[in-house]
This record gives C-alpha cells, sequence and structure tokens, in this order.
C-alpha cells in the first residue's frame, strides 16, 4: 500500500518490497493469508511463487471487483474474503504464512471519491471500508482538544493544537465537507512548502485517515491474530510506511522474541515469556534503488519478517507496543 499522499503523481499499483519479502520467506508454499489484499498484488506474488492457497482479506468490498479479471487464473488456489485482519483467524488457521502490507492502497489515493488525497477534490470520507463514521463526522464533530490530540499523536503534526482550533472555527461558519475544504484549513495555518517537501497537509490527512479507520488498534489485533494462526514455521511478513507502524512492529517482533530485558541489579528481574517468534530480518529492509526508480511512493516502507515457534499465542499489553493511545478517540 501507499504512503501518506506525499508523492506528485500517481503511482502504479504495484506491490512494495515483494522481492525481498518472497526472499526472506522463501520457500514459498502451503497455505498463506494476505490480510490487506488491495490490488492483489502480494497474493499474486505468493501464488507464482509457490504458494498452494492463498486467503486473501480486505475490508473494502470495491477491490473485489477489480480481482474478477485475473482471479479465475487462480482459480481453486485463492479464496476472497471482506473482513479486517485484526480478525484474520477467524478466516484461517495452521497457517504457513502472514501477509500484511499497512496504510490506505496507492488505488484507493488515486480516487478523489473516497476523500483519502488532498491532490483532488472529493468528499472527506477516508473510509477503507463501507461503514462506521468519516472524517467528515470527525472533523466536525469532535471536541478541539481530540482533533489536537488526534493530529499529534496520529500525525506527528508539532502544529496540531493550532490547527485543530483553525478547523473548529472554520467548521463553526460552515461544515468541512470536501479534502480540499479541510486541506485549505491546515494550509492557512502552515507555512508554504518549499520545492521537495511534503504537501502541509500531510500529516494532518494521515492522523484523520488513521483515527477513521483505527489503524494502530487493528494493526496490534492483527499481530496476535497472526500469531494465533500461523503454525510453527509460519512467516508473518509485515510492510510499514511510517515511522509509527514500524515502531509497534518492531517492538512486536522484539517482545515476542523474547527481547523484553532482562532488568538491572536495582530492579526485580523481569520474567521472561517463551519466545512466539524468531526473527528472521533484524533490521526493516527497505527499498533498493530499483524499486525506488520504479516506484516512489515505495521510499518509507519498510519490511521485518519473523518465524513463529510453537510457544502457545497470547495477547501483548498496547503499550508495550508503543501504540500512540490519545485519552479520547473516534468511536467505533
Amino acid at each position: 500500500m501507499a504512503e501518506a499522499d506525499g508523492s506528485d503523481a500517481p503511482a502504479p499499483h504495484v506491490p512494495v518490497l515483494l522481492r525481498p519479502l518472497l526472499a526472506a520467506v522463501a520457500p514459498v508454499q502451503g497455505r498463506w493469508l494476505d490480510g490487506t489484499f488491495g490490488a492483489g498484488g502480494y497474493a499474486r506474488g505468493l501464488l507464482e511463487a509457490g504458494a498452494e492457497h492463498v486467503i486473501g482479506i480486505d475490508r473494502d468490498p470495491a477491490v473485489f471487483a477489480m480481482a474478477a479479471e485475473w482471479a479465475d487464473a487462480y482459480a481453486g488456489r485463492l479464496t476472497l474474503v471482506q473482513g479486517t485482519f485484526g480478525r484474520l483467524d477467524e478466516h484461517g488457521t495452521d497457517l504457513d504464512g502472514v501477509v500484511l502490507d499497512l496504510g490506505v492502497s496507492s488505488m484507493q489515493l488515486d480516487q478523489p471519491e473516497r476523500g483519502f488525497s488532498f491532490r483532488n477534490d472529493g468528499p472527506l470520507d477516508m473510509r477503507m471500508g463501507d461503514g462506521g463514521p468519516s472524517a467528515r463526522d470527525l472533523v466536525n464533530t469532535a471536541e478541539e482538544a481530540e482533533l489536537a490530540d488526534i493530529l499529534f499523536l496520529y500525525g506527528e503534526e508539532r502544529a496540531s493544537r493550532r490547527i485543530a482550533r483553525a478547523i473548529v472555527r472554520a467548521r463553526a461558519a460552515a461544515p468541512l465537507e470536501t479534502t480540499l475544504d479541510l486541506a485549505r484549513v491546515v494550509e492557512s495555518q502552515l507555512p508554504r512548502a518549499k520545492p521537495g517537501q511534503v504537501h502541509p497537509a500531510t500529516r494532518t490527512f494521515q492522523a484523520i485517515r488513521i483515527a477513521v479507520n483505527d489503524e494502530f488498534g487493528e494493526l496490534a489485533a492483527g499481530l496476535e491474530a497472526a500469531e494465533r494462526a500461523l503454525k510453527p514455521g509460519g512467516m508473518l511478513a509485515v510492510v510499514t510506511f511510517h515511522s509509527l507502524e514500524d515502531r509497534m512492529v518492531k517492538r512486536f517482533f522484539q517482545l515476542r522474541s523474547g527481547g523484553r530485558g532482562q532488568g538491572s541489579r536495582h530492579a526485580p528481574k523481569i520474567e521472561q515469556d517463551a519466545p512466539r517468534f524468531a526473527q528472521v530480518t533484524r533490521k526493516a529492509v527497505a527499498p533498493d534503488a530499483q524499486e525506488l526508480a520504479a516506484n516512489p511512493r515505495a521510499r518509507s516502507a519498510r519490511l521485518r519478517v519473523g518465524r513463529r515457534l510453537d510457544a502457545p499465542a497470547g495477547r501483548v499489553p498496547r503499550e508495550d507496543l508503543g501504540m500512540p493511545m490519545p485519552n479520547r478517540g473516534i468511536r467505533h
């Protein structure tokens, strides 16, 4: 999937870091689950590489109509399910592998009617699925402090309070209805971007999209669900697009591979859980020059991979994952 909309032009809907992903999980075989099906790039890559069967999950029903053009070529080997990857173990167990490609897809960014991008005017929606509160609901009803928390914690926007105040002031005159309505309010509070810098509204749009879709909560649930669904030896591969997601995935693999730490001589020894994963990639894998030339939107992508061990699955406290948790938030 794509990062927040900081690129200048549409890019082809290509799966990011597919080559290093397939190399890290080789040999590809057995039953896999693609928890963020999107345009189907990872699912097709896995099938071509040797997976016997792939379950593709997506919360957006529109992606399955698009897949109809090519899915018949894998008849009997591809199952498509509308749902969220936070509950992926309800759709597949005893799996040989799980792939998660986080964030918004490039095809969603390129559809103005979905409301993800400030590049073209469209309804202020931002929902990855077809239900629940929209971005319009959030920006027009949330309290100023709630908006500021979301912008700061989810978008790392340093001007969060100033922007939140401006949103509340603008909506008092008329509701914010479109992506350009919101982008103009944000732009009015920040310096004009210099050449090579991202659009001033990038962090705000990212933060609101994350809140609308509960992306961090979904990620935490999805990592735990993958742990439950994978059989010993199964592989979990996660592609992230910004530092907050990558931090959560990094800490998950550290914690689940016995990396909680030993404490100090002045503190009680920390009880270690039996490791659930072995880290295949000790450091995040970034796109190489060849991939960046073909797809500039891949520039912030990072890949982490772990191999499931045989210890029983369990829960990970959200605070241990470094998950941003504002005191307030949009309800789901």
